[in-house]
């Protein structure tokens, strides 16, 4: 098959005449599958386009070309398609699941999770995946039949477990949640809708779960040249890097700065994207799979870098962090952004009345204090960086400038 050019559809894949189903009954589109219909309802919703001005690593208002979320978000989907594509996996539930995967992030990209988990840490603390599933099914109001978007149980499934298990057979919580436990926005769903949490998710969703890695790595390298956090020369203590570096020097003799760093980054996808494919064809190939149901039985990850890739990439991870997401400039300014938000958060505790009209308390009977802060925390979690800070601006005397 010549390179790019798209795999039949796999047994392993989700197949859209299968799902499920959705929580609430609707008629069938005539014109698209059930997970493309997902797909357009991510990309209409609010809260898609609240990521434009919500914080990749650099606030919104430090630079015009950095990316946001929403751009982050974009990458994500394109890269999560190309394997996709390659795999022969069903591309709109991929590309669903790749544009719906941070719309629970609030604002001040980490930062912004720091804060709310502290706000909200005797209320069952703040968990972005956990947000994304309140997003999708309580929080989006666009349809006068329920509240959120309706998806598919395929795309529930995908959204909460992308990155694994969350529990093992035995409902015990696992992996990163052992200790705290599940969040309870998804304990609180599955009660509803059981999504299988002990199980794996579908090739789809493991494959989003990786493109979301690479276009981290690949578009913080670029962020961090552009804002001269590093150089290119300082990349090649990496070696893989060090290689790309080497070969685009000997091709392109005198090239500039900019365009040698934008060389790299292309050349960083393209190697990613490769290694994935072809280890996940050597895994999918040894696990002889024949439907997504044995893809979710069959116990260990199947989307995946190979060991090489797998140490280079956490090499790349382990220099962006200490080179970019440690820096003095970055670190000062996400300090001032989690200040933001505990600034606002302890004010609509106090003077609930500050709250806009909507996202006050409706009905007679008594709020509980978990139901009061975790309704302010959801409020806040929706808010763009530019939002918090006109916000923070309007009711604190001094503000700081994140710059």
């Amino acid at each position: 098959m010549a390179v790019g050019m798209a795999a039949p559809r796999a047994l392993y894949a989700c197949d859209p005449e299968r799902s499920r189903g959705r929580l609430f009954a609707e008629p069938e589109s005539p014109t698209r599958s059930a997970f493309r219909r997902d797909c357009d309802r991510v990309i209409h919703s609010t809260a898609f386009r609240r990521l434009k001005h919500k914080t990749q690593v650099f606030v919104f208002h430090e630079g015009d070309h950095y990316r946001t979320r929403l751009t982050h978000t974009l990458e994500v989907a394109q890269i999560a398609r190309a394997i996709a594509r390659q795999l022969g996996l069903d591309e709109d539930l991929t590309e669903t699941l790749a544009l719906a995967h941070d719309i629970g992030h609030p604002p001040f990209g980490h930062a912004g999770e720091r804060a709310l988990d502290t706000c909200l840490a005797e209320h069952g603390g703040f968990d972005h995946n956990a947000q994304t599933l309140r997003v999708v099914t309580a929080l989006e109001h666009r349809y006068p039949e329920f509240d959120g978007l309706n998806l598919a149980w395929e795309t529930l499934e995908g959204i909460v477990k992308h990155n694994g298990p969350l529990t093992d057979a035995s409902g015990a919580a696992i992996g990163r949640y052992a200790g705290p436990g599940l969040p309870l926005g998804i304990t609180e769903f599955n009660d509803v809708w059981n999504l299988e949490l002990s199980s794996f998710a579908s090739l789809e969703a493991q494959v989003a779960a990786l493109a979301d890695d690479i276009a981290y790595d690949a578009h913080d390298i670029d962020d961090g040249l552009r804002a001269g956090l590093f150089t290119v020369t300082d990349l090649r203590v990496m070696p893989l890097a060090a290689d790309m570096i080497d070969d685009i020097d000997a091709r392109y003799p005198g090239l500039d700065e900019v365009r040698r760093g934008a060389e790299l980054v292309r050349e960083l996808i393209s190697y990613l994207i490769g290694a994935v494919v072809a280890e996940t064809e050597r895994r999918l190939g040894a696990a002889r799979l024949n439907s997504v149901e044995d893809v979710r039985r069959h116990g260990h990850v199947l989307v995946a870098f190979p060991r090489e890739a797998e140490k280079a990439e956490a090499g790349i991870k382990a220099f962006l962090k200490e080179r970019m997401y440690r820096h003095a400039r970055v670190m000062r300014v996400m300090g001032e952004a989690e200040c933001i938000l505990f600034d606002l958060f302890a004010r609509y505790q106090r003077l609930p009345e500050d709250l806009p009209p909507e996202w006050l308390p409706t009905g007679q009977a008594a709020e509980s204090e978990t139901d009061r802060a975790r309704r302010i925390g959801n409020f806040i979690a929706g808010m763009t960086d530019r939002f918090a800070i006109t916000e923070h601006i309007r009711l604190f005397d001094s503000t700081p400038e994140l710059r």
